[in-house]
């Protein structure tokens, strides 16, 4: 996968609140949960992991919407109620976007997907690990290691080393 040209923007559907990305992604995701098919009406949703200090809100403000819990907050438009990014509480160095936000995600590719349990049979993503839940946080790091050697080989070499 090649990594994006940074800085990047973007915008909710509606344009009302913007969005720019300064560092790259840490791992990207796609994820199969119940919760992420009915916020995004679709059979997954997609993610990067951006460093919190390379992310920035650049006009407006977004709303938390989605699950009100405490362990998480998804941010919104207002607006258009676009799905913006998320926040898990507690974990405050990331930032969870929705990379089909930015002005241009053509660089977007999964690296893992997480729960595969709820996945429905036809859906593919094309991710080089797959979870039946979240991996366990012990496993990050090595995931993370392993993503950023993905975007700087491509991905036919992690994929099929042959």
């Amino acid at each position: 996968m090649p990594m994006p040209n940074l800085p990047i923007e973007g915008s909710c559907r509606c344009g009302e609140v913007r969005l720019k990305i300064s560092a790259p992604p840490m791992i990207t995701m796609a994820c199969h949960c119940r919760g992420c098919q009915k916020m995004s009406a679709s059979a997954f949703s997609c993610s990067a992991a951006i460093p919190s200090q390379g992310f920035e809100v650049t006009a407006g403000e977004p709303v938390i919407g989605g699950a009100h819990g405490d362990d998480t907050h998804h941010y919104h438009c207002p607006r258009c109620k676009s799905w913006l990014f998320t926040k898990p509480v507690g974990m405050d160095w990331f930032v969870n976007i929705r990379p089909t936000m930015l002005d241009d995600a053509s660089w977007f590719a999964p690296f893992i997907e997480t729960y595969t349990s709820a996945k429905f049979p036809w859906a593919e993503t094309g991710a080089v690990k797959s979870f039946e839940e979240f991996p366990p946080m012990e496993a990050y790091e090595g995931l993370t290691k392993e993503f950023a050697e993905w975007g700087t080989t491509g991905v036919k070499s992690i994929q099929n080393p042959n």
